[in-house]
């Protein structure tokens, strides 16, 4: 007969340290990623770097035995990026992206220079996107974001009634995914309709744990710190579980060469790190603080 393994959730001692102690961590790691924001869109206009589906521009595979450098200097057009693909039956393959949408010129511009230096063979996986189309996509994705976030709110705020416990839940989803857009600034990954996605799921992510939190300590019968184990053996479990799976997922897809699933296996595994500090020190203070010093105290 098997047995499933278990997964022991260390007990914290939360008595040692004060809800402004606690709190100081996620909160200062907030306020550097809101300065890395700023920072990004003070000087390049946007937080994040903008993808092709959003900034507009053109994508073209090519083979050829050249070099990156000798790829870029075949183009008038400096290359946005490029990327080796390494997947199997790849050989000598890249994804070259520009910001122009003439995709026929760069096209025979890369047939014309690179056939000097190898052979050279335009693979048709070839794409374009028109700036006007990828501003419509980046406000459609942005109101997703908003939709979604505004939704959580809501459903929060119904579910606990209460100020302090609900605002909790906003404020560290809102965490959550400030984070990951940070560390993408930070890291170069570009905001794409697959990294809006992962950032989506963030949010569910986020809202699953705070509730678990919550509805343990605010709605369960019994000692608050017991209350709160019980919460963290399961969400901690959860969490790092499926940050295991999003690692493994990133590193897979990374060593075969599928940039956008990379990307969006590191974003998840950095949010739900971010969620694992928001909900079980910043989440945690507001509600010891409700418990004991807010208004239940009155």
């Amino acid at each position: 007969m098997g047995y499933m393994a278990t997964f022991d959730v260390p007990e914290f001692d939360y008595t040692r340290y004060s809800n402004r102690q606690l709190a100081a961590v996620p909160l200062a790691v907030l306020a550097v990623a809101l300065l890395v924001l700023t920072g990004s869109f003070l000087v390049t206009g946007t937080p994040v770097q903008l993808g092709m589906d959003f900034a507009g521009g053109s994508e073209l595979t090519v083979q050829t035995t050249s070099s990156e450098e000798e790829i870029v200097e075949a183009f008038d057009e400096e290359p946005e990026s490029i990327q080796s693909v390494t997947a199997p039956d790849t050989e000598n393959q890249y994804i070259v992206q520009f910001t122009s949408t003439d995709l026929e010129s760069l096209t025979d511009q890369a047939e014309a220079n690179l056939a000097q230096d190898g052979d050279v063979d335009i693979v048709q996986q070839e794409s374009t996107v028109s700036e006007s189309f990828g501003s419509q996509t980046q406000q459609t994705a942005l109101l997703g974001i908003a939709v979604a976030f505004v939704g959580m709110s809501v459903i929060a705020f119904l579910l606990f009634r209460t100020f302090v416990p609900s605002i909790a839940i906003v404020v560290s989803a809102f965490s959550d995914i400030v984070i990951p857009l940070a560390f993408m600034t930070v890291t170069g990954i570009s905001l794409s309709l697959g990294t809006v996605a992962a950032l989506l799921m963030l949010i569910g992510y986020s809202v699953d744990s705070d509730i678990l939190l919550n509805n343990h300590v605010l709605r369960r019968q019994g000692d608050f710190y017991e209350s709160v184990q019980r919460a963290t053996q399961t969400g901690v479990t959860m969490t790092i579980t499926s940050m295991s799976a999003m690692l493994v997922m990133g590193v897979a897809a990374w060593l075969f060469g599928v940039e956008l699933l990379a990307s969006i296996g590191i974003i998840l595994f950095v949010g739900l790190a971010a969620d694992l500090m928001n909900t079980y020190m910043l989440n945690f203070s507001l509600l010891r603080w409700y418990k004991f010093e807010g208004i239940r105290s009155s």
